[in-house]
């Protein structure tokens, strides 16, 4: 099949051999080096050494076992920090080892390559490979300790600084100080554990001195009498920031120069006086359009990297002339809100899509008082379309901070007083809103109870209850424009309307008749000592309710097309009339 033809010669006898003979050379460590292999199958390579204890020529688990009986947790980690000493307990760090692991990872980087393997087998004298031992703790607790010994040996330097007293410029020379960080003392501290290092660990601080020399001294009294009468503005469209002599004093740093840190501090000050939010337009529904109620308002956004740059030049040149003032432009950047009085057109709000309603008849005052704040926060939001409105994130926090009283709240199966109670009235009627809309509910969960607030001119089962971060109501804009919120708080009534304005599509909701089950009856009167109340006087503030299961089916269609089709279920339980009994001065 191959016709190889050699020319006469072309392989001497002589060379013949010196490739035998290479060949030979080479096999030879190769075949040592197989039943080197095959002898010492998965035993770990020599000169191999964790933490100090060699556990070459060892397999793994002959070498997990001599580690656990050459190593174990020391009691206590000790210090000694320019001659202070500390000692940190291992049990309240919760430190272990795991020699299995430290096993594997010294054995992972411990694989020589071909030539290396023939070099080792020759050779008398390897240098041994130290691993470090794979252990866990409780970092938190660590660093904890860390932070207050570093607190303690650390002492702060203090920066010299230029000031004025009246007229008089004065310069105090600082003072040093001595420094060690916790991540400083957690770097060594791991050290030491991974090497299972038994001895004490022993570290100095390191002395800072920022003092001025007596030349110093004198040449910042003379920088500052010179800047001692001067001032320096940033100047805006709306507002100037005026940096008066004494604060530019501050910003000197006597050795020549300014303070970084002391700008940064300064422009976080300009950025509190000119940064604000840009704040979408709020609309408002009104025969048969959108008019606007609160304005949209563009926002600033001061470009800090580049006052930085521009304020230290310009102080630089108002040191270094004869000028008495200097004014600067603010850098700043303004930014657009998403949505603005012109782009109403675009928003797809056209029509009445959905509405809701609720009575609170026989609130107590503050209850009242909430029912109001709370929907006030609904009025005018527009929500875009394909998002998911949350009702909790609208609302905000819910506390006396933010200007609600205490009322009556369902909290763990009980009615207490608690800040905003008379929220749920808000969220069962936006519920109702929603359900009008056929839009789709994402979250929803009914109260523990059947109130009396929640059944008139409603059946059972058509509420909603939030309590944040817990308990949420949620549903999705899936019309093809945005949806405009209005709330009507009528209080000579006590009526609640919520309205939903955005683009029809075509749907049409419905709900079933709520079938009830399960009804038990309620529980005895519960009175209620009050003493906001005079004695003698009787509130009633919950009316009997029966238990029952409550569920209901929601249907939303579309020329013939079943869109939504959820039935939502509530489980009440009987609950009982509440009095409040009157327990104060009459």
């Amino acid at each position: 099949m191959f016709n190889i033809k050699f020319r006469k010669g072309f392989l001497s006898t002589k060379k013949i051999k010196y490739i035998l003979a290479l060949l030979l050379a080479f096999s030879i460590p190769l075949t040592v080096l197989a039943i080197n292999k095959m002898l010492n199958y998965e035993k770990i390579q020599k000169n191999i050494a964790i933490a100090g204890i060699q556990i070459g020529g060892l397999s793994k688990s002959e070498a997990v076992t001599k580690l656990n009986q050459s190593i174990e947790v020391n009691p206590t980690i000790d210090l000694t920090i320019d001659k202070q000493s500390f000692t940190i307990p291992t049990s309240e760090l919760g430190l272990n080892y795991n020699f299995q692991a430290s096993v594997e990872q010294a054995s992972a980087f411990t694989n020589p390559s071909l030539v290396e393997n023939i070099a080792n087998m020759f050779s008398t004298e390897k240098a041994i490979s130290y691993f470090p031992l794979v252990y866990s703790l409780d970092e938190n607790a660590l660093n904890q300790y860390t932070s207050v010994i570093a607190g303690q040996v650390s002492t702060k330097p203090i920066n010299p600084t230029i000031s004025l007293t009246g007229n008089e410029v004065s310069v105090s020379s600082g003072s040093p100080g001595n420094d060690l960080t916790s991540e400083e003392l957690v770097k060594l501290i791991d050290e030491h554990i991974k090497f299972a290092k038994g001895e004490n660990i022993t570290t100095t601080t390191r002395f800072i001195d920022p003092t001025l020399t007596d030349e110093q001294l004198k040449q910042a009294r003379v920088r500052g009498q010179k800047m001692a009468t001067k001032s320096a503005t940033i100047k805006s469209d709306d507002t100037d920031f005026v940096i008066a002599n004494e604060d530019l004093l501050k910003l000197m740093n006597p050795k020549g120069g300014f303070y970084n840190i002391e700008i940064d501090e300064l422009i976080k000050a300009v950025d509190t006086t000119f940064n604000r939010d840009p704040v979408n337009a709020i609309f408002n529904f009104k025969d048969g359009k959108v008019v606007e109620f609160a304005a949209a308002k563009t926002g600033v956004a001061v470009n800090d990297v580049k006052l930085k740059n521009e304020l230290l030049t310009a102080l630089t040149q108002l040191e270094n002339s004869d000028d008495a003032a200097i004014d600067l432009e603010l850098p700043a950047e303004i930014t657009q809100p998403k949505i603005t009085t012109q782009e109403v057109n675009n928003l797809g709000i056209k029509e009445l899509i959905g509405k809701g309603e609720s009575n609170f008849h026989h609130s107590i005052p503050s209850r009242i008082h909430n029912v109001a704040l709370a929907s006030s926060q609904f009025n005018g939001v527009l929500i875009p379309p394909g998002t998911v409105f949350s009702f909790n994130d609208v609302l905000g926090d819910v506390s006396s901070y933010t200007g609600y009283k205490q009322a009556y709240v369902i909290r763990d199966g009980k009615t207490v007083l608690g800040d905003g109670g008379g929220v749920c009235q808000v969220s069962t009627t936006m519920f109702r809103a929603i359900l009008n809309a056929g839009l789709p509910i994402v979250e929803r969960q009914a109260h523990s109870y059947r109130v009396t607030y929640y059944e008139e001119g409603y059946p059972p089962g058509i509420d909603a209850t939030v309590y944040a971060p817990t308990t949420d109501l949620k549903f999705k804009n899936d019309t093809p424009g945005y949806i405009l919120v209005q709330t009507i708080t009528d209080l000579d009534n006590l009526h609640l309307t919520f309205e939903l304005y955005g683009t029809s599509d075509g749907r049409i909701a419905s709900i079933t008749t709520p079938i009830v089950t399960s009804v038990t009856p309620p529980l005895e009167d519960l009175y209620i000592d009050d003493p906001t109340l005079p004695a003698g006087k009787i509130q009633q503030i919950d009316w009997k309710a029966w238990g029952a299961k409550v569920n209901f089916k929601y249907t939303v269609t579309r020329d013939g097309e079943t869109l939504q089709s959820k039935i939502f279920y509530s489980n009440y339980q009987p609950w009982q009339a509440k009095f409040l009994r009157g327990t104060g001065p009459i």
